[in-house]
């Protein structure tokens, strides 16, 4: 089986957001990076390359047996959009979205411009709902 490309490290989350290029990105990643601290609960860590997650938890995917850790909570301070990793699909956090601003969402995370965007005390509770989310789907054994 092939080795998950998302593994937390060592890498320092603030050389990360050093190298953002964009001086207004980087601004956001710090601002981002206080409100995921103080909302989870958690200090940041690397996940990847590019993904500063917050806890984590591990999860059973498939039936074949597939696997693997993820952050509770996340965010990438990406050249087009910031990523934010998060749980956000079920009806209460779709319901909180409609007063988040302006965003987008894929497949796995919701993508803003930038912080001014964006209800900031919105994004705090989709923080802890995300972490309620996976902790309850995902228990520690």
């Amino acid at each position: 089986m092939a080795e998950p490309k998302m593994k937390e490290n060592d890498n320092s989350v603030i050389d990360f957001i050093e190298s953002v290029e964009s001086e207004k990105k980087k601004a956001d990643a710090y601002q981002l990076l206080d409100i995921f601290e103080e909302v989870t609960g958690y200090k940041a860590k690397m996940w990847g390359p590019s993904i500063i997650g917050f806890g984590s938890y591990h999860y059973y995917k498939y039936a074949s047996g597939h696997e693997g850790d993820a952050p509770l909570a996340g965010f990438s301070p990406r050249k087009a959009k910031i990523s934010l990793y998060l749980a956000y699909e079920s009806e209460e956090i779709e319901k909180m979205l409609e007063n988040f601003g302006k965003h987008t969402t894929g497949k796995a995370c919701i993508y803003v411009n930038k912080l001014a965007d964006i209800d900031t005390q919105v994004l705090k509770k989709l923080i802890e709902q995300s972490v309620e989310t996976y902790q309850n789907l995902y228990p520690n054994e």
